[in-house]
């Protein structure tokens, strides 16, 4: 059953009054075939949908406070897109868990590349051990074009997100709370460089206030949208533990970074580790975990297949050692001017790195791999 535009306002009419959730978005959509009915109809018709005596009340109660059409005003002016379960650009993977959003208000963009998120998490007082180990392989695994998800709390969420858009990757943060709020304020800076990078998303209406209970709710979004979660620090009943619960029953995949027994932050991520947690000494114990090693493997040689003929040439004969443009135009037999254009060509594709004058060598030792193999 697909969702058109016009349908889309009664989805976020809906989605403003307290207690209408999945369950009920459901028998609305089952019993009147689009929400534009459902908003038409009254009690009776309510009830014979199956909805209870106090959704009922709720939705005759708060539908006279609300106009769809200025909600989806509101939405335009703020920049936020809402994608309804019937959207095609609302998550897959998110839409697999039981509780999934009936709207998911989007800031930024979703893209094809972020069906391979991972969640990273963990507590708002971090130590500088856990700053240094969720920059590296929150680093390593943008290199590895993993997306990072997290709650935009301070901390490990943070660093996180931060570490991901230094890599030049992308990040995508939940927030429990309206995306016209940024919750804690101090990360508004932090906020916008996501939306240009990745995506703010909430379930949360406009206008709804952080709460304590919407964090734990928020969580599971956190986890349905990820592969898997990576706990980098945090206590035994901490939100970063409730996080790895949630994933856990979703069927995603637990990851915990070890710590020092004497650590009140390492408690819990121990603990997941004791109770059966992959422990994660580096990046390639999550790729392998996830069996992306050989995707992200052919990612990479993807990137280096040569364009032209003279690419082709130059790159079987650069290696990680630098090699002299003069060189290069001998081994290749071809004209200084041709060599010049088309190397430059190549490092800004990111295939070559000048290494001192005129001298260049391949970015990555797994492309001098890939030149062998093709010889």
């Amino acid at each position: 059953m697909a969702v058109n535009d016009k349908d889309t306002k009664y989805w976020v009419g809906f989605n403003i009054i307290k207690g209408i959730g999945r369950v009920k978005f459901s028998q609305l959509e089952n019993y009147f075939g689009n929400l534009e009915d459902a908003w038409q109809a009254g009690p009776a018709e309510l009830k014979q949908a199956g909805l209870d005596t106090k959704s009922i009340q709720a939705i005759t109660n708060w539908q006279p406070r609300i106009s769809p059409d200025e909600e989806m005003a509101k939405l335009k002016r703020h920049g936020v897109k809402a994608l309804t379960w019937r959207h095609p650009d609302y998550p897959g993977r998110l839409k697999e868990i039981y509780d999934h959003p009936p709207v998911l208000y989007v800031r930024g963009s979703f893209l094809p590349e972020d069906e391979w998120c991972l969640a990273v998490v963990g507590t708002r007082r971090a130590t500088v051990y856990g700053r240094q180990v969720t920059e590296e392989i929150v680093s390593e695994l943008v290199h590895s074009k993993i997306t990072i998800v997290s709650g935009l709390a301070k901390g490990i969420d943070s660093i996180a997100h931060q570490s991901a858009l230094e890599a030049s990757g992308r990040s995508i943060a939940v927030l429990g709370c309206g995306l016209d709020i940024v919750y804690p304020a101090e990360n508004a800076s932090l906020a916008r460089r996501i939306i240009e990078q990745g995506a703010l998303v909430s379930e949360y209406p406009l206008g709804t206030r952080p709460r304590a209970e919407h964090f734990p709710r928020r969580n599971r979004i956190m986890s349905g949208l990820s592969l898997g979660v990576l706990v980098v620090e945090g206590g035994e009943t901490s939100g970063a533990m409730i996080t790895a619960n949630l994933a856990l029953e979703q069927n995603r995949e637990v990851f915990a970074i070890p710590g020092s027994i004497l650590s009140p932050a390492s408690r819990g991520t121990n603990r997941l580790i004791q109770e059966g947690a992959k422990l994660v000494h580096d990046h390639t114990d999550i790729l392998e975990e996830l069996n992306l090693t050989a995707a992200t493997h052919q990612l990479e040689m993807k990137e280096i297949i040569p364009s032209s003929d003279t690419e082709s040439l130059l790159l079987k004969q650069l290696g990680a050692e630098p090699t002299h443009i003069d060189e290069l135009c001998r081994s290749c037999g071809l004209p200084m001017a041709t060599v010049s254009s088309t190397v430059a060509m190549m490092e800004l594709k990111g295939l070559v790195k000048q290494v001192g004058t005129m001298n260049y060598a391949l970015v990555r030792e797994l492309r001098v791999k890939y030149r062998v193999e093709i010889d």
